[in-house]
Formats: C-alpha cells, sequence, structure tokens
C-alpha cells in the first residue's frame, strides 16, 4: 500500500514547497520475494546482520521514505530471518495475532500453548514497536514450517503501532484468542 509523507522540497522557482516522500510496502515485497526467488542468498544474508545497516538495510529502508526508513529495514530483516535456507517465498496468512496461532505443538497451538500465549503477551504489552518479540514470532513459525503473519499487513500494522485509534496490539490479541468458530474451522 503507498501512503504519501510531506516534506519540503525546492519547487521549480527555487522557492520551498511541498513534495510527496511516499513509503511503498508492496514495493519493498516484491524486491523481498524476488530476492528468495532468484536465490539472492548473499543479499538476504546482509538483511539478517544486526548492527552497522549494510547496503541491503540501505535499500529496503527507501521503500520506507524518510520518515519509515528504519522500520522498512527492520521488517526486511523480519523477512529474510524467515526466509533464510528457503527457495519459495511466503507473503505470510493472517495477522501476528493470526500467525502466533500457528505456535505450539501436540494438542497445545496458539491460545492453548502456555509459550505462545506467554510471547503474544510480551509484544501486545510494548508501547514501542517490539522488535526483539517479533523475532521470537517469526523465529518460531520458520522453525515450526508455519506460515509467517502477512507481510504487507505486518508493515502497515506497525506503522500505526503507535497510534492508540488503531489498536494495532488489541487487534493482534483479537486474532490470537479468537474462537475456532469465528476463523471458519
Amino acid at each position: 500500500m503507498k501512503m504519501a509523507e510531506r516534506t519540503e522540497a525546492v519547487g521549480e522557482a527555487g522557492g520551498f514547497g511541498s513534495a510527496e516522500i511516499p513509503h511503498d510496502s508492496s514495493a519493498l515485497l516484491v524486491w523481498l520475494t524476488q530476492l528468495v526467488r532468484t536465490h539472492e542468498n548473499g543479499t538476504l544474508a546482509e538483511l539478517r546482520r544486526a548492527g552497522e545497516p549494510t547496503n541491503a538495510h540501505i535499500r529496503a529502508g527507501w521503500f520506507g521514505g524518510d520518515e519509515h526508513r528504519e522500520l522498512f529495514e527492520r521488517v526486511a530483516f523480519l523477512f529474510a530471518v524467515y526466509h533464510q535456507g528457503r527457495s519459495v517465498p511466503s507473503y505470510g496468512l493472517d495477522s501476528l495475532g493470526g500467525a502466533a496461532r500457528r505456535i505450539g505443538s501436540g494438542k497445545e497451538w496458539g491460545p492453548t500453548n502456555p509459550g505462545a500465549v506467554r510471547l503474544v503477551a510480551r509484544v501486545v504489552a510494548s508501547r514501542r514497536v517490539p522488535w526483539r518479540h517479533l523475532q521470537h514470532v517469526v523465529t518460531r513459525l520458520r522453525s515450526l514450517d508455519k506460515a509467517p503473519p502477512r507481510w504487507d499487513k505486518l508493515i502497515e500494522d506497525l506503522l500505526r503501532w503507535e497510534d492508540r485509534s488503531a489498536r494495532v496490539a488489541y487487534n493482534w490479541s483479537v486474532d490470537f484468542y479468537a474462537p475456532d468458530h469465528r476463523r471458519g474451522k
């Protein structure tokens, strides 16, 4: 989804005017999935590196525009973590809460699995974007060979994380604890 932010730019007459610097989550996902399809393992490995930004991080950040550069870099990191060693990209299913329902083992999955419950509780309790806990969710889904959250939805949710009226954390909780009959099962 393309959204725009406003910034000051020099206009044709040399004065300052308004210019749009958009963020484009769709373009980021096209680029990331292409990396998986074409086996650009070096670039994906760069995205998985923490610490100093690599060229791959910087490129991912450009899809976020000026205001959301870091968020796009970090989502690209999560995408690369999930796709490590995979040759087919996954666009994901559900919100992060819905995806967390796929965490568990045996007869205990999602809200009946104590580990999944604790992990979701840590994610939704955070006032700031809980990057470390999001990485844990993605890593658990990858290790269980379960679908990740929808990457485009994850980006849009994280863009609105601190907007109390968006209720992102609440909606993730609702999706996680939704009874099976509500989910069409």
